[in-house]
C-alpha cells in the first residue's frame, strides 16, 4: 500500500472521531507548548539577567567595603568604613597597565526638594569617570568635571525619574533649577539619558549624580566610600586586574594572612558574574525543558490508549482488508501514520500556543522572551517520534490478526 493510501485512510479515521482525536491530541498539544515556553522563558531570562550585567560593562570590578577580623577591643557590627578615596587614586596609578578608569563613589538615599514637590532617591557622590564607567550617557547639559570636584561645588546631575517626579514630565527641561538635599541648594547641570530598568527591577534612571567629595563633605559628613567601580582595559585582563587590584588593597590596608578570611572588602568580578549566570541559566533551562517533556510522555501514553481502543473496534475492518489482500506491513503503515498524524498535528498546534505563550510573557515582564525555532523543531520532531514509538505496539498488535478470527467479531 503506498503511503499516501495510509495517510489517506489515516484521515478519515481520525475524521470519523472528531472528539476522540481532539482529546488524544491535546495531551501531546499541553506537552509541547510546555517545552517551547519552558525553554524560551528560561533562556529570556537569563539573557535578560544577562543584558542587565552587561549594561555596566563586561570587563569591570566592583569593590565593595567588608568586615575584617575582628581583634581584641574591637567591636562588631559596625558599618565598614574599610575603603577610602585614596584607594581609588592608588589604584589608577599602580594597576594603570590593566585598569582603564576608576570611579569611587559613595550612595545614599536622601529627599530632594523642588519647589513644593519632594522625591525620595538615590544619591550618588562620584568623579567624572562615572558616566563611562557606569555607561550612562548625558542627554542634556554637562557632565560634572574635576573642577566641580576640586571645588566641591553645589551641581548635581538627574535621572529621568527623578525629573518626572520633581517637574512632571520626563521630557521637562529642568537646566538651570535648583533642588534641596539635605538642606542644602544644588544647580542641576546635567539630564542623563534613560536607561529603564534593570532584570532585577531597579530603576536605573532613579538617581541624583553629585562630585564626591560634594557628597562626601557637604551632604553625608563621612570619610569612607561606598564602592569603587573599576573598569578593565579589556575583559582578557580582567583576571589580572583583579589580582593586582587585591594585592594592593591587602598592602594598603596592612592585612594579614589568612587570606581571605581577612580581607576588609570584596572584589566581584563582572564577567565571572555573567558566566555563572549563563550557566545557572542553562541548567534551570534544561530542568525546565526536563519536566516539560514528562507531559509529553503522557501525552504519548495517550495516544498509545486511543490507538489500542482503535485497534479493537476496527477489528473487523482489518479483518475485510486482509481478505481483499492487504498485508501486515499495510496494516501496521495505517495505524503508524495514524498514530503520528495525531502526535504531529498536536506537536504543530502546541507550537503555535507554546509560542504565543511566550510572546505574551514577554510582554508582561520585560524580558526578552521570544520562542526558539530550534527548540519548536526539536518538539515537533520528538511528538512525532513519541507518537510512532507509542503507536508501535498497537499496529503491530493490529497487524497480527487473523483474518478469519477478525471477520469473526461483531
Amino acid at each position: 500500500m503506498l503511503s499516501m493510501e495510509a495517510i489517506g485512510f489515516a484521515l478519515r479515521a481520525l475524521r470519523d472521531n472528531k472528539l476522540r482525536s481532539g482529546l488524544t491530541m491535546l495531551g501531546v498539544v499541553i506537552g509541547v507548548s510546555a517545552v517551547v515556553v519552558a525553554v524560551a522563558v528560561g533562556q529570556g531570562a537569563a539573557a535578560g539577567v544577562t543584558n542587565s550585567v552587561g549594561q555596566l560593562g563586561s570587563n569591570q570590578l566592583t569593590i565593595i567595603p567588608g568586615a575584617g577580623r575582628i581583634g581584641p577591643g574591637q567591636v562588631g557590627g559596625a558599618t565598614p568604613e574599610t575603603l577610602k578615596p585614596e584607594d581609588g587614586e592608588a589604584i589608577k596609578k599602580r594597576c594603570a597597565r590593566t585598569v582603564l578608569e576608576v570611579s569611587p563613589q559613595v550612595r545614599s538615599t536622601l529627599v530632594l526638594k523642588a519647589g513644593s514637590k519632594t522625591w525620595r532617591t538615590s544619591v550618588t557622590g562620584s568623579n567624572p569617570t562615572f558616566l563611562s564607567v557606569n555607561n550612562y550617557v548625558l542627554e542634556r547639559g554637562r557632565g560634572l568635571t574635576e573642577e566641580d570636584e576640586d571645588t566641591r561645588a553645589r551641581v548635581i546631575c538627574l535621572g529621568k525619574t527623578v525629573v518626572q517626579n520633581l517637574y512632571g514630565s520626563r521630557t521637562y527641561n529642568c537646566l538651570g533649577q535648583e533642588i534641596n538635599i539635605n538642606r542644602v541648594r544644588f544647580r542641576v547641570v546635567g539630564i542623563l539619558r534613560e536607561k529603564g530598568a534593570s532584570s532585577f527591577g531597579q530603576d536605573q534612571d532613579d538617581l541624583v549624580w553629585t562630585p564626591l567629595s560634594t557628597a562626601m563633605h557637604r551632604i553625608l559628613n563621612q570619610n569612607y566610600l561606598s564602592s569603587i567601580n573599576v573598569q578593565c582595559r579589556s575583559p582578557k585582563t580582567m583576571d589580572l586586574a583583579q589580582e593586582q587590584v587585591v594585592q594592593l588593597l591587602r598592602r594598603r590596608h596592612r592585612l594579614s594572612p589568612p587570606f581571605p578570611d581577612n580581607d576588609d572588602f570584596q572584589v566581584l568580578n563582572q564577567a565571572q558574574f555573567l558566566s555563572t549566570v549563563k550557566m545557572i541559566g542553562g541548567i534551570l533551562t534544561v530542568l525546565l525543558a526536563g519536566i516539560a517533556a514528562i507531559s509529553l510522555t503522557v501525552g504519548g501514553v495517550g495516544i498509545m490508549n486511543i490507538m489500542l481502543v482503535s485497534v479493537t473496534e476496527r477489528t473487523r475492518e482489518i479483518g475485510i482488508r486482509k481478505a481483499l489482500g492487504a498485508t501486515e506491513a499495510d496494516i501496521r503503515l495505517q495505524f503508524l501514520v495514524e498514530s503520528a498524524l495525531l502526535s504531529v498535528i498536536g506537536g504543530l498546534m502546541g507550537v503555535a500556543f507554546g509560542a504565543s505563550v511566550a510572546f505574551a510573557a514577554g510582554k508582561i515582564t520585560g524580558w526578552p522572551i521570544t520562542p526558539n525555532f530550534l527548540s519548536m523543531g526539536v518538539a515537533v520532531g520528538v511528538s512525532a517520534a513519541i507518537g510512532i514509538f507509542f503507536g508501535f505496539w498497537p499496529a503491530r498488535r493490529a497487524s497480527a490478526l487473523h483474518p478469519i478470527e477478525a471477520l469473526r467479531r461483531e
